[in-house]
């Protein structure tokens, strides 16, 4: 019965995951490109599915569109995105060199994990609070006793809990990442 409060903390918890992907750290990460799309004969197209995306070295992104007129709308799409990188282009590739985070920088990156986090346990709290209406709905109906409803809110808060740990821990773990040299 609370399986389904429980699978949308676990999606809530993935769906920070993603969002930390896209966060850059100093070093390259093909995942901050996911968003970019790339106008391909007039249907926006995820970057992913006209090219081939590789890290061949710690700070630098090669992107190798299949078909190579597609060069200047894949550089298009990434300097009309929010990565500020400057792609640059040899005719057959483009290359995305990551600059050096400076301290300010990694800062700022910390405080928008911070936040995202911060969101992802008011979104967890949320689902805490809707599960517990949903089993005192339950209860005035007669379906389940007090008795139920206390250990099921119980379960809920312990659920609630270890979720907003794995957040807390998630937000550690990326704000070490960033400010890493």
């Amino acid at each position: 019965m609370l399986t389904q409060f429980e699978e949308k903390m676990e999606k809530t918890l993935a769906s920070l995951g993603r969002d930390y992907q896209g966060i850059r750290a100093g070093r390259a990460n093909p995942h901050i490109l996911d968003k970019i799309k790339v106008d391909y004969y007039g249907t926006p197209t995820p970057l992913q599915q006209v090219g081939n995306i590789s890290v061949p070295e710690a700070r630098m992104l090669v992107i190798q569109p299949w078909d190579s007129s597609l060069i200047k709308a894949i550089e298009k799409a990434i300097q009309n995105s929010d990565i500020g990188i400057n792609p640059s282009n040899d005719g057959k590739v483009i290359r995305l060199v990551f600059p050096e985070l400076t301290e300010e920088r990694r800062k700022e990156l910390v405080k928008d994990v911070k936040k995202k986090g911060e969101n992802a346990k008011v979104a967890i709290r949320n689902i805490r609070r809707d599960a517990n209406d949903f089993l005192k709905k339950q209860n005035k109906a007669s379906e389940i006793s007090e008795d139920e409803l206390k250990d099921n809110e119980e379960k809920v808060q312990k659920m609630t809990d270890k979720f907003i740990k794995e957040v807390d821990k998630a937000i550690d773990e990326k704000s070490q990442e960033i400010l890493t040299i």
